[in-house]
């Protein structure tokens, strides 16, 4: 793993998927802390996306999972110096690791089961970023 530890967090439609990602993370041995919600009872995305959000520095990743991930990912990427990219398979994963330099990922929990969300968490964490011409073009993202 690239980073040191994982915040993951999700909505009550991620809540089912977060619970499964968990037992994974932490059978892997993965250092993580689960930032909520704790229910599967009808919450607001956003607090959790936020939430999750104040704690990215350097030396984490996030995973915030919502119905579609959609609106937790656009949620996230209100927040200066996140790069959340919504993955629906591995190679998207790997590809917003490398050029884009993502440092939370999004899932839709309602669209994907644990396995291809493993496979997804796999290539995201394990894919070093790329540099080189990719640093410009992350520099021109944020707007004052």
């Amino acid at each position: 793993m690239l980073k040191e530890k994982i915040y993951i967090a999700s909505d009550h439609a991620g809540f089912n998927l977060k619970q499964k990602i968990c037992i994974y993370l932490k059978e892997k041995n993965i250092i993580f802390e689960d930032l909520g919600t704790n229910n599967a009872q009808s919450c607001d995305y956003p607090d959790f996306a936020h939430l999750l959000a104040s704690k990215i520095n350097s030396n984490c990743f996030g995973i915030l999972i919502c119905g579609t991930g959609i609106g937790i990912s656009i949620a996230a990427n209100k927040h200066k110096n996140i790069r959340c990219a919504l993955c629906h398979e591995g190679l998207s994963a790997k590809l917003s690791r490398q050029h884009n330099d993502a440092n939370v990922l999004a899932l839709g929990g309602r669209l994907i089961g644990i396995e291809m969300a493993i496979n997804i968490i796999e290539n995201f964490i394990q894919t070093p970023f790329d540099g080189d011409r990719h640093i410009r073009r992350i520099q021109k993202i944020e707007v004052d």
